[in-house]
């Protein structure tokens, strides 16, 4: 999806996306009720949930739940402030959710059946209105739970790009390109978990001893190991290497790439040899210090919006650091205008993914909490009929009874504080807010405002944010098969 705009890029890339409104972590609050209708009685954009063939590559088809035929979803573009209406079809034979991911709205349109969205029914419709915010790349997507059922959930096509502008002039470039990174055709295996050594910091020694000695009773009781997710194929805006069109580029352009993972499972990485990414935004949310970078890292859900300065002509493969995900479709070509032959290939230099690159320099040590909230995650191998059961502080997450539930009050200053330990990688999200990562790697950092952000293995994390949201609001990690096998619980602000 690409957008030419005439002129460069201003302000090094700040006020490109001056998105997120005022500092701090509060935002003002949503108007909870809709006008009636939109003016003129049409929605802003209309969606249709159903199935539809991918083509991936010629003769390389995937049959998946997509929204208006087509994958990615069509990019939604909508005005900070200004309220928006979306008429969303189910056009299936089972009840759907759509998520607003990244947007301060009401647990009405949120997209959650725990939080208490209604559904969309089956072969049927309802009309959503909200007041888009806060400002920047944010995505939507289906917010169901599939568990065995590959077909459903994050595993289909059911992901689209969103992209809100702000009051204020947001700069301007020569293109603007959104990118969402997905895999398709999607089977059951044991192990393989994916390893997060790219990622800033040490193990926890502690944390390390515990879950190993969670997996080796396990083991040794003659268990398997639990299911994990492989995948087929893998594709950039649903078109495999090398095929489609390639990003066409002049030499000297400034290019905003904005990259949704777009995965049910994956961590993915993206490199483009010979230039660097200029990170401006993470999640949508400006970035304090804008740094360069050879490799984008994103966990599940995760985006990054970053300008890379085409300055290095050639015919390029813009992919990820796998070489078996590349070769499997995972990556587009560049071009740059005269350039011809094969696209080329090779390896950036080593580097490790930290958050802190683009936090405050030298931060003050965050403001003190309201209160502390001690997050312990732990992993049951195959504990439910061969799938990992995930738990927080011992507890999963129950369907049926929609616990656990704890409580916030309005306006307090909380702080999350996430120990892992398994050996799994958690992009952990929570609905409704943005947070600020205030300890990463080991140390205090200040600035950084996410929706998602990756917890590796044995390692722990501290976020804090701002309960301004009333009503209950989903915290999970966004890795489809965690979520779906225990890794949730539900904040109450009251």
């Amino acid at each position: 999806m690409r957008v030419d705009r005439r002129r460069f890029l201003k302000g090094g890339g700040l006020a490109l996306i001056a998105a997120s409104g005022t500092a701090g972590l509060a935002s003002a609050a949503c108007a909870r009720t809709a006008p009636p209708s939109p003016p003129n009685g049409k929605p802003d954009y209309t969606l249709r949930i159903g199935t539809s063939t991918v083509e991936l590559a010629p003769g390389q088809l995937a049959s998946t739940l997509t929204y208006n035929g087509q994958f990615p979803g069509p990019l939604l573009r909508f005005n900070e402030g200004r309220r928006a209406w979306v008429d969303v079809f189910n056009d299936t034979d089972s009840p759907e959710q759509l998520h607003w991911h990244g947007q301060h709205v009401g647990v009405d349109v949120d997209g959650s059946a725990e939080e208490g969205t209604p559904y969309i029914p089956a072969h049927g419709m309802r009309r959503i209105s909200f007041i888009p915010g806060p400002a920047g790349f944010r995505f939507y997507h289906t917010h169901v739970v599939p568990r065995s059922d590959l077909s459903r959930g994050q595993y289909s096509g059911l992901v689209g790009p969103v992209y809100i502008e702000p009051r204020q002039n947001a700069g301007s470039y020569d293109q603007e390109i959104f990118l969402t990174l997905k895999e398709f055709n999607p089977t059951f295996s044991r192990g393989g978990d994916m390893a997060s050594d790219f990622l800033a910091g040490e193990q926890d020694p502690d944390l390390r001893d515990k879950g190993e000695a969670a997996m080796k009773a396990s083991l040794d009781r003659g268990d398997p190991r639990g299911f994990e997710v492989s995948y087929g194929a893998f594709a950039i805006n649903g078109r495999m290497l090398g095929h489609g069109d390639p990003i066409r580029v002049q030499t000297g352009q400034r290019v905003l790439l904005h990259v949704l993972n777009g995965s049910a499972t994956e961590t993915r990485s993206l490199a483009l040899p010979g230039h660097t990414f200029n990170v401006v935004a993470l999640d949508g949310n400006p970035v304090p210090n804008p740094a360069a970078v050879p490799v984008l890292w994103l966990g599940a859900a995760e985006r990054i919006s970053a300008v890379v300065t085409m300055n290095n002509p050639g015919v390029w493969v813009l992919g990820d650091l796998s070489d078996d995900d590349r070769g499997h479709g995972m990556g587009v070509v560049v071009e740059y205008a005269g350039r011809g032959g094969d696209p080329q290939w090779a390896p950036p230099p080593p580097f490790t993914w930290d958050y802190r690159l683009f936090a405050r320099p030298n931060p003050t040590p965050p403001a003190a909490p309201d209160r502390t909230i001690e997050m312990l995650i732990e992993k049951r191998n195959a504990a439910e009929g061969g799938f990992n059961l995930w738990t927080f502080n011992g507890t999963p997450f129950s369907m049926d009874a929609n616990r656990p539930v704890l409580d916030v009050q309005r306006d307090k200053r909380y702080r999350l504080r996430f120990r892992n330990a398994t050996d799994d990688l958690h992009p952990m999200h929570l609905h409704r807010h943005t947070f600020e990562v205030t300890r990463f790697a080991g140390t205090p950092t200040a600035g950084v405002r996410k929706d998602v952000v990756m917890l590796g293995g044995y390692q722990s994390m501290e976020t804090d944010f701002v309960a301004d949201q009333p009503g209950l609001s989903l915290l999970h990690c966004h890795q489809q098969i965690h979520m779906d096998y225990g890794l949730m619980l539900l904040l109450n602000c009251v």
